[in-house]
Parts: C-alpha cells; structure tokens; sequence
C-alpha cells in the first residue's frame, strides 16, 4: 500500500511538472511566436540574382549584382555537392523534422560547460535554421533569436519539403569573397562549373559556410586545407564516399583558380553604356538583383582593334609633346623593391611596367622592376623624350639620359625593341598620353554598335568622350550641308564661286572672314571639288543659297544635332555632337537613307529565359515553327523609315569616296578596298576628326583635349584621324572582299569633266564618273552660286555679294549688305564708305565686275572673271538662273515643299570665328 502510494506521488508530480512544462512551452512559443515574419514568403523566392552581360560572340563582357549569384535548381544540381554540404553542416537534414533535439541538447551542454569563458556559444542549427536565419532574421547571438529561428525552422518544414529548403539553402548562403550560392563560388574559386568540381573542391566550398573569411584559400591557406580534409572525412564517414576517394581527395592541391582570360571580353566604356541603357529601361534592380542576360552587340575583334590602333596613335602623338615628367618621386632608393612592392595597382598602364630610376649617367639610366631585376633606358632611346617649357613648347634634343631621368623617379617602361627585335635587358620611357579621343564602329544597316572606345583608359577616366563628349566636328559635320543642296536640286557639278568672304553678324559684332585652311582659292569648282577639298568658302555660299533653315532641318533628322542654331558658322561645324551621333548620320548615307538608331543592346531575357527587351522590332511570321520541312524562307519586312532619298544618299557617298581617292582623306586610299568619308578639323586643331565608312561598316575617330586646346599647328583630321581609321580599316577588312558602294535604281552614272563639271570631252583632262539623278545631267547652261541673297533670309546675319576678278590666288573686294544697307571693302576686307544710313545699291552698275538691273539683281560681267570661273554654257553669266532641277531663289520654297515662313531675327554669330586646318570652323 505504501509502494502504491509512493508510486501515485511520483506519477503525479510527473505529471505536475509535466503539464507545467508543457504550459511553459506553449507560454514560450506564444511568446516568441508574436510578430514572425510570414514564411510562406519562400513559396515565391526571388534572390537577388547577377545580370551578366554577353558580347556578340557568346563571351562575358560584364557582370552586374547586389548579391553575386546565380540560382540552380536542386534537380540539376550534382549529388557530390549536395552529400559534401550535409555531411559538414547537417547529416540528419533528411531525418529530423527542422531541429535537431540531440544536437541542441549537445549544444546546451557544451554552452555550460563553457560559460564564463571567451569561447563563443555553438547553436547546432540545421540547414533548415540556417534558412530561417539567413531569410528572416539576423546574427545576433541570443537565447531569443535561437528560440525563433527554431519556431519558423518547424514551421517551414511543414509547409515546403526537404529538396525545396536545402534548394534555398545552397543557392543563398555566402561563401566568401563576394560569392553567393554555390554555383558562383564554384566558378570564381576554380572557374569550374558544379558538374565540374572534384571531391575536394566540393569538399572546400562545404567547409565554407561556418566562417568562410577564416578559410580563405590565399590568406589562410593551411586552415583551409585542413578544414576542407574534415569535412572529407566526414563525407566518408556517412558513406558518401569511399576511403580510396577520400585519401584521394586530401592529396588533391587546394589552389584557387581565377576564370580564364579568354572567357572575358574586355571593353570597359562599351559594358558601362550597356550599363546605362538597362538601368534607363529597367531600373537600378533590374540590373543588379533580377538576373538579366543581356546581349550586346559589340564584335570582340573589332573592338580589340579599335582599342589597340587608338591607344597607338595617341601615344604616337603624345611623343611629339615631350616629356612631362615621372608618375612620382622617391627621395630614397635604398628599398627600392619594397616601394615598388608597395605601389596601388595601376591598370592604365597596360603591359606597360613600373620602374624605379636607381642610377642616372649620361649614356644611360639604370632601373629597377617590382620582381628584383634591373634594366637600363640607353639615351639613344630617350629621343623623343625633350623637357616641356613652362609655356608648353618642347625643349631641346635630349644629349643625355640623366636630362631627362633622376634617381628615384618612378617611370612606365616597356621593352626596347629595334628592328623588329627585343633588345635584352634594355627598355624604353612611355608617358600615358594627356591627348584622348574616342573610336566607333558601327553596321551601318541596322545601327549595332560594333566597337566603341571611349578614351585610353576607364580606370583613369571613366568619362566616355565617344557619347558623352559634345565636341565641334569640323568639317565632318560638311556632308550635312551638301546632303541638304542635293535634297534642294543641285547636283555634285554644280558650281560654286570660291573666293573670298566677309560678313557682317550684327549690330556690335565684328565682321566675320572666314578662310579656307590653305588660304587660297579655286575660282569657280564643282560641289565635289569643294567637299572633296573642304572649301570653306564654297560651303558657306551653298549653305547660304540653300538657307541655314534646310541645313539646321537635315542634321535634326539624321539626328546630328537637335535644333540647330540656324547661323552660317554651323554650316562649317561649330555646332556640337559627338562620335555615335555623327557616325548614325553617315551610317543612314552609306545604308541608302534608311533611318537607324545606334545600339549597344540586341536583347534582353529575364533570369526566366523570356525576352524583354528586342533591339529589331521586324515581325517574322513562320520564324517560330518546331522544324523547317522546306519551302519558302520567311521574308522579314524592311520598317525602316526613310529618311533621305536613296538617289541623293548614294550622290554623297559618291562625293565621300572622292575625298578619300582625291582629297584631304587620301590617308585612307592605303586600305585598298572602297571607302569614304570626311576630314574635320576645329580652329587652332583642337578637335580632329575622320568619320567614314565601308558599304558595310561605319568608323568614326575624334581626338583632342579633355580640356580643348590645340593640338599643333599642323595639326588636322586628315594627318591625325584619318590614319587611325585607316589602321582600323586595314585589319577590320583584311578578310573581307573588295565590295564596290551599292548603287540604287534611277542613278545615271555620266562621265563628267572633273573641273567643270559638263559631260567629258575630248579635250577633258581629268575625268570622274558622276552620280545624277534623271534629268539632273549637265546641259551645259548651269549657274555659278556666288552667295547672293537679300538680308533677312534663313542664312543668318550678313549676305555677301564677291566683287571684282576672281581666280587662283584671287584677292578681290566685297561687296557687304545689311541692315544698314550695301557698302564695300578693300582686298583687304577693310570696310570702306560703309553708310550712315539705310541705303539701297546704286543701280548704276558702279561696282566692278558686275551690272546691276532696275530691280536689283546682280549679274557679272564675264569678261571680269577669270577664265577658271567662267560661268559655263552661253548665257551673259547671270547667276540667279538656275540649271533645269535646281531649286529656285531661296525666298520661294522647293516643289511640294510648305511655303516658306518669314524668319525670325536671327541669333548672334559667334564672335568673328576663324578658319579650321581642314576646313571646319570653332
């Protein structure tokens, strides 16, 4: 009876303290259960995931994330990985219901076993905790976080499976070194993929988790071994693998192994404009946590040429500036290896090497590199190195080596080679230019940016000058102006006068005279001699005759520049653009006048594989089907707007090509395949500029300053651009054909005399086969465009009328009308009894060289005019007389055009601009 009593206490103190215990439980887990987060959330994970952008070839260009990580579904990912991951974090994963009893058990003994002491406390958490953590809560290290990650891990592990958590799992923990997931740290620790790893490697990402910095394979090498040979151990342990694999394993190298070269294209401005692009379309997070894949259109090898040809001629340039000093100066070179040990990295330079000046003699300079060895600069080498004067010149010849370097000077060297062989153990000094410009190139039928180099280096600047940089384009910007004359019903023989100019730009402004670059004059030349040869002069008569109104409308739709100051100094390219815009403009020459926006981007796909973003909007019906069974290929519409005539657009490539067989591009002709295009250059040289093209690639090249100055004064497009786009030109097209420009239906080719512009005949010496359009052809009663206009048209401020004879070397007067009337200058442009008052013209003809009817109109007395500007056929040589086809005088609109509206008071010109080297104007 006492047993039975004894054994009832006990039992009901049992369950006393049992249903106490329970009620304390379910107290605590009320009370750490308020305000959980809601983990259903998991049901629709989306982990920030890295963009990657992929150049034309299929390589990476660039990489984009918040988190570095690329999601892999658990049903791809490999067995090896998965065991080496539970066999270190959690071997019961598939058994215990989301904790651990035994182990948290474990845990508390071993926490009071250690408490008082330094050591941290161990928290036994199951992969399951660990995704609670990792997705809900933080790394505080208490009782109460501990309590609440183990209430969400049960809950979790009741409403998903296992494969679904430990999917989680492994794609969002960290391992180190930026990476997240085990995907990303399997490439960039061994730039393997998961099926590509060995037992050790797998072994070494599962050791990862638990401190993954404490692991690191470069600064703690031996603890990273010895970590990843534990978990091996314990991959044997539970069967996972075999002892023979696992003796294996351990004797593997643990060596961290960076993604190869050659998966990487490196092309830092272009990957930051596709950057730019996707943030403008999708945002900050779609670019950097949704997992885009994005393909650019850059072609690698074009690119790579592009940058290589670039930074040689800069530096090839930059030589004939002098030397401007060291990179910095030691004051002592006793530890030299250490101080070059100690330098930041310094990616501009390229292959180019530090090197520490130790001894400086006469005959050579001695220098030291970061791995211990020593070289030598010989003075030989040092040619082009002459001092910079404080006013910016260049110095004396350098006659020794210690002129130019000091001990303790801190240079950029490259190995010496002469004749085509490395010389042993000598190198020679390189500065990084101060000159930068930009290179484009671009398929010119659908607008793809091939090649894109915005300066010589992002690490120095990551200012790209190729579409940031609004620069004068010179003459390159000519085309516009002649594209505009052409599109009016003049035709490439039409004449213009070249002679000299002066114009008045306003009340308070001085007179403008422009000049041509050689200061000299052709007389009467054709349009194609004056773009050939870019005439300054005849390019403002025809933008003149034609109105700044029409110039300003073309380059707004070729998209050159936007609401164009409608003033005659634009007509010479003192408006601002930059390299993509104008390389666009010449690419809808060369493509036929076909409308093309330049892009950097020809897809996008969501980390689900849809596309989101297409470049070719062109529908293709039947391009969608399962498997092609013959038949007709599907045709794909042409939406391209058309933007210029395909006769008038095929007219300025015919006139391009000039230039590059005849005129100032003849730098070019040494490609050997067709090409053209235009020279620019700004006043003083400080922008130079070649812009031409292939019938089927489009190249644009600008150089100058970041902070414009000039560039020399020898200094144009033609002798600085034009052999880039050359170089580029000789290896983009070295395995392409010889393909002739593509001429359009309705173009009648004549053979015409290349100085007058009238059909050949016997007696022509140089002959040229011109482009016309029907009933354009010459008939040989063509006018003479000498620039004569009423003040107040679109023109700008100031109309010229040339006086006196005229010819090579002409020097004649002219004649000024403006507001305040007509008053003439001296051959030295000198204004002479300018008037008071308003006054008209004397209709009596006083003025010489040329009549003057009762109503005005002036002619010229041919007889006053040299004969290499006679006006052709057998008219008197008036010169308001258009050719059949021509537009009529500018105050009456072209055929089918709207009338023309009375013009607003125009702007102020830029104070009397001056003459560029190639015929452009600053």
């Amino acid at each position: 009876m006492r047993l039975t009593r004894i054994l009832s206490f006990l039992l009901g103190t049992l369950v006393f303290f049992g249903v106490v215990g329970a009620l304390a439980l379910w107290l605590v887990y009320e009370h750490f259960s308020q305000g959980l987060p809601d983990y259903y959330e998991l049901a629709s994970y989306d982990p920030p995931v890295v963009s990657r952008i992929y150049a034309g070839d299929g390589r990476l260009l660039a990489e984009y994330a918040v988190e570095n990580r690329v999601f892999v579904p658990i049903t791809v990912m490999p067995k090896r990985v998965i065991n080496a991951f539970l066999a270190a974090e959690d071997k019961t994963f598939y058994t215990h219901p989301g904790v651990d009893l035994p182990g948290v058990i474990n845990a508390m003994v071993v926490n009071l076993r250690n408490y008082g002491s330094d050591r941290r406390p161990v928290g036994a958490s199951t992969i399951t905790q660990q995704v609670t953590k990792n997705f809900f809560l933080t790394n505080e290290v208490s009782y109460k976080r501990k309590i609440r990650e183990m209430i969400l891990a049960l809950r979790i592990e009741k409403a998903f499976d296992k494969n679904r958590i430990l999917e989680l799992y492994l794609n969002q923990i960290y391992l180190g070194s930026g990476n997240y997931g085990v995907a990303t740290a399997a490439l960039n620790y061994f730039s393997k993929s998961l099926d590509e790893l060995s037992i050790g490697e797998a072994a070494y990402l599962a050791s990862l988790p638990k401190a993954p910095n404490n692991y690191n394979i470069r600064r703690n090498h031996e603890a990273a071994v010895e970590r990843r040979n534990w978990v091996i151990q314990r991959m044997q342990e539970d069967g996972h693998i075999t002892a023979a694999e696992a003796e294996a394993a351990r004797a593997e190298p643990l060596e961290q192994r960076s993604r190869a070269a050659t998966e990487h294209v490196v092309a830092e401005y272009f990957a930051e404009e596709v950057r730019r692009e996707i943030v403008q379309r999708f945002g900050e997070d779609g670019l950097y946590k949704k997992g885009l894949a994005v393909r650019a259109t850059i072609d690698p090898r074009l690119q790579e040429i592009a940058d290589r040809v670039l930074r040689q001629h800069l530096v090839t340039y930059d030589k004939t500036q002098g030397y401007r000093g060291p990179l910095k100066h030691f004051d002592s070179v006793e530890t030299w290896q250490k101080t070059l040990e100690e330098l930041p990295p310094m990616p501009w330079l390229y292959d180019w090497q530090p090197a520490l000046v130790l001894e400086a003699t006469p005959d050579a300079a001695t220098l030291g590199f970061k791995d211990g060895t020593q070289g030598r600069i010989p003075v030989a080498a040092l040619g082009w190195a002459r001092k910079r004067t404080p006013e910016g010149r260049v110095g004396p010849a350098v006659k020794a080596a210690n002129d130019v370097l000091a001990v303790g000077d801190l240079i950029a060297t490259e190995p010496l080679v002469e004749d085509g062989k490395r010389v042993e153990g000598a190198f020679a000094l390189r500065q990084v230019p101060e000159i930068s410009g930009a290179m484009v190139a671009m398929d010119p039928h659908t607008g793809r940016v091939l090649a894109m180099t915005g300066g010589w280096s992002y690490q120095q600047s990551e200012f790209n000058r190729a579409t940031q940089a609004k620069r004068q384009p010179g003459s390159s910007f000519k085309p516009i102006v002649y594209l505009a004359a052409l599109e009016a019903g003049f035709t490439p023989s039409t004449m213009i006068l070249d002679a000299p100019i002066v114009i008045d730009q306003g009340p308070g402004l001085p007179l403008w005279r422009p000049e041509n670059y050689a200061q000299d004059f052709l007389g009467a030349a054709t349009m194609r001699r004056g773009l050939e040869n870019s005439r300054n002069l005849m390019t403002i008569r025809m933008a003149q005759t034609i109105g700044m109104a029409k110039v300003a409308e073309m380059a707004g739709r070729l998209g050159v520049i936007d609401n164009m100051q409608q003033t005659l100094a634009m007509s010479l390219g003192a408006g601002e653009t930059t390299v993509l815009r104008l390389a666009g403009a010449y690419a809808e020459i060369v493509n036929g006048g076909k409308k093309v926006t330049p892009t950097v981007i020809d897809r996008i796909q969501d980390n689900q594989g849809w596309t989101i973003y297409r470049h070719d909007q062109r529908p293709c019906e039947g391009c969608q089907l399962s498997d092609y069974a013959g038949g007709a290929m599907p045709e794909i519409p042409d939406m391209r707007e058309q933007v210029i005539d395909p006769a008038t657009a095929y007219q300025m490539v015919s006139m391009l090509e000039g230039v590059v067989l005849r005129g100032t591009g003849t730098a070019v002709k040494a490609v050997g395949k067709p090409l053209a295009g235009k020279t620019g250059t700004t006043n003083e040289g400080r922008d130079v500029w070649f812009m031409g093209f292939s019938p089927d690639l489009v190249a644009g090249v600008y150089l100058g300053f970041d902070q414009p100055r000039s560039l020399g004064p020898k200094a144009t497009g033609g002798g600085l651009s034009a052999p880039i786009f050359r170089d580029f030109m000789i290896e983009a097209l070295k395995d392409k054909p010889a393909t002739p420009f593509r001429v359009p239906p309705g173009i009648r080719l004549v053979r015409v005399d290349y100085m007058t512009g009238e059909r050949a005949g016997p007696g022509s010496e140089k002959i040229v086969l011109e482009a016309f359009k029907p009933g354009s052809e010459p008939t040989g009663a063509q006018a003479l465009i000498q620039g004569v206009t009423n003040y107040g048209q679109d023109a700008g401020y100031g109309s010229i009328i040339p006086l006196g004879t005229a010819g090579e070397g002409y020097q004649g007067g002219t004649m000024i009308i403006d507001s305040t009337g007509a008053y003439g200058t001296d051959q030295g442009g000198v204004v002479s009894g300018a008037p008071t008052q308003p006054a008209q013209p004397d209709q009596g003809a006083a003025l010489p060289g040329t009549t003057t009817s009762p109503d005005g109109a002036v002619t010229v007395d041919p007889g006053a005019l040299e004969p290499s500007i006679q006006p052709t056929g057998p008219s008197s040589g008036a010169v308001v007389t258009p050719q059949p086809g021509l537009q009529p005088a500018p105050e009456q609109p072209a055929p089918g055009a709207a009338p023309l509206q009375p013009a607003p008071a125009p702007p102020p010109q830029p104070s009397a601009p001056a003459t560029d080297s190639s015929g452009g104007i600053y």
